[in-house]
């Protein structure tokens, strides 16, 4: 006698989908992120503070400036996540994807999705030029950028006034950032966090991804530190 019971359970079985872990995020691209986050809360605290704390405000903005620089090469030569060809596209497909957004059936993407990727590229410029005017920024007070001297008064003046502009830019952009990691998380039950932790996530299908050469991004940051360091100092 055929067993129902059985028959049931294979049925659930078929219909269960199988999940893949598959490689994301690549080991250079995980530091650069958390270094990333550490520094600029580090940097806007330090600013608040000011006086003294001026001094580590642009250290720290000198090592946004490196991490920065990594990335855009690394946006290149890095795991294949990592790559803005990957994950940067045109505006159709920008324009599709967001219109899906708020549907169920709306399109999965392993890495950065259409919108995301263009949020990371603004993200990157707001940086680079929160860090690239703090170095010719001064307060009126104590603090000069570093390059404070190579431009007029008026000239420095002027590019403190984007510098404290452009923070607000990228404080709106990282609070975007972060409504949008937590509407991933509870909308769509997708848990951007985790793989920006562990490098992997769980996948319907096997997926071949290329990890960045750890000691290729060593010799990277090694090289932008050198190059930005003798030109800044």
């Amino acid at each position: 006698m055929k067993d129902k019971k059985s028959d049931y359970r294979s049925a659930g079985e078929n219909r269960e989908e199988k999940m893949y872990s598959i490689r994301v995020w690549d080991i250079p691209t995980r530091l650069f992120h958390w270094l990333l986050v550490g520094l600029v809360i580090f940097s806007f605290i330090t600013g608040k503070i000011g006086l003294t704390a001026m001094r580590y405000h642009e250290w720290s903005g000198f090592a946004i400036l490196v991490l920065v620089g990594f990335r855009l090469v690394w946006g290149f030569i890095g795991g294949q996540q990592s790559r803005f060809g990957t994950f940067v596209k045109g505006p159709a497909a920008v324009i599709r994807y967001a219109s899906s957004l708020l549907r169920a059936d709306s399109k999965r993407h392993i890495g950065h999705n259409p919108l995301g990727g263009w949020s990371i590229l603004a993200m990157l410029l707001s940086l680079l030029v929160q860090a690239g005017t703090g170095l010719f920024a001064n307060d009126d007070i104590l603090t000069e950028g570093p390059l404070f001297d190579l431009v007029s008064k008026q000239t420095s003046n002027w590019l403190t006034g984007i510098h404290r502009l452009n923070q607000n830019i990228l404080l709106l952009l990282v609070v975007i950032h972060i409504g949008a990691v937590v509407f991933y998380l509870i909308a769509k039950r997708d848990n951007l966090i985790k793989p920006m932790i562990t490098g992997n996530k769980h996948w319907h299908q096997p997926h071949d991804s290329s990890w960045g050469n750890p000691a290729l991004a060593l010799l990277l940051v090694a090289v932008v530190v050198a190059v930005f360091y003798t030109i800044i100092y």
